[in-house]
């Protein structure tokens, strides 16, 4: 069987879905690596050292499509800028595809699947098992972001981040608000403290209160109630009361801080609205708010995602996609989590799948033209209109 690796088309989008040193694995597998030429390229991965890892590169991306009988990806399928067809509509009928999808933004390309009796499998519903930590992307590239989240806030910020005595006066250290402590907002807490800031976290789950102490950060307390959490892990979506006691625990510390990382994000829902417009107006002029929940709606009221704008003095950055802002590492880090499931479910290319296995059903979205996921099911209708 042949594994595809199309160049992704996404604006923006830097990484690749199979780095060099994977494809031997695969090959030992008793597969074959088809990449598009240039796939590799932004995230500094040349033609030349695919082809001595044993891949085939292949110029023309219909016949990469056609040749293939499973396809390697990063962003959800989309229309194809230059060949005006939906990615999705590229694949042969029967073929297998692994990536992020997004499904529930998405549903055009599931119905687009099922049409062609595609197997899907989409990363981001990996399950939250200790045996599926190899191959969770949504934490590899939360890290990422996380990370790369408080470079981008102290890029804007007007002073430093760590407390500095010199002959001429001492610097105090700037004061950092994280919004979130799943992954993403651990990490910000992490790269914070490296930086010298001193560091603050709100989360309604009082489970992570050791973790953001664990990192010489103080956690923001407010009363919570019993069922905040999922059992899969995510933070579950609450009541408008609710969010206005977070609105309110949280708009306490406004006037004391001069940086605030939101990373607050509900699986498959809106993110919610934790900092609103009158809450900007009470922080100082010249601090940064960086809002990672930007595409799905922002835990800020003002974000705009993709967008640095300035507020009341306060430059609020509409953060998107960070991951592909280091790609090397994004890809790394993304092709290790996705090779790691596809081994799991096709360790050999006669392999049938076990749908017993939590990975393999938690994971699946479509199959043999149907839609198989019980969480969307669901009000999406097989052979509709998205």
């Amino acid at each position: 069987m042949k594994i595809g690796i199309p160049k992704e088309i996404s604006p923006g989008e830097t990484r690749v879905a199979l780095v060099p040193n994977l494809v031997p694995l695969l090959k030992k597998d008793g597969y074959e690596v088809l990449l598009a030429s240039g796939a590799g390229a932004g995230s500094f991965f040349s033609d030349e050292q695919y082809l001595v890892a044993g891949a085939q590169i292949i110029e023309d991306l219909p016949s990469l499509y056609l040749k293939a009988d499973i396809i390697f990806k990063v962003q959800p399928p989309q229309l194809h800028p230059h060949f005006r067809q939906h990615e999705a509509e590229m694949l042969g009928n029967g073929a297998i595809y692994l990536g992020f999808l997004e499904p529930y933004r998405n549903r055009e390309t599931l119905e687009l699947f099922t049409k062609q009796h595609i197997s899907s499998f989409a990363m981001e519903f990996i399950p939250r098992i200790s045996r599926a930590q190899n191959m969770d992307a949504l934490s590899s590239m939360a890290t990422i972001a996380g990370y790369k989240a408080v470079l981008l806030a102290a890029d804007h910020l007007r002073k430093m981040f760590p407390l500095l005595m010199m002959a001429a006066g001492t610097v105090t250290p700037a004061t950092v608000l994280v919004l979130g402590a799943g992954v993403a907002g651990l990490q910000a807490i992490a790269t914070a403290r490296r930086l010298g800031a001193r560091v603050e976290a709100f989360d309604p789950r009082q489970a992570v209160k050791e973790q953001i102490m664990s990192l010489g950060a103080s956690f923001v307390e407010m009363e919570l109630p019993p069922d905040i959490e999922t059992a899969g892990g995510y933070a579950r979506e609450q009541s408008t009361e609710f969010l206005k006691k977070e609105q309110e625990a949280i708009s306490v510390r406004m006037p004391k801080v001069d940086v605030i990382i939101c990373t607050a994000q509900v699986f498959g829902k809106q993110a919610p609205l934790l900092i609103t417009e009158e809450m900007v107006k009470l922080i100082r002029p010249g601090s940064v708010i960086v809002d990672l929940a930007a595409e799905q709606g922002g835990n800020c009221a003002l974000t705009k995602a993709g967008q640095t704008i300035e507020h009341y003095g306060v430059t609020i950055i509409g953060a998107t996609n960070l991951p592909a802002t280091l790609p090397v590492d994004a890809s790394q880090l993304y092709a290790r989590g996705l090779v790691n499931l596809f081994r799991h479910l096709y360790p050999t290319p006669a392999a049938k799948l076990d749908f017993t296995d939590e990975i393999t059903r938690g994971t699946c979205l479509t199959y043999e033209g149907e839609i198989v996921h019980p969480a969307l099911k669901t009000g999406i209708k097989q052979g509709a209109t998205a």
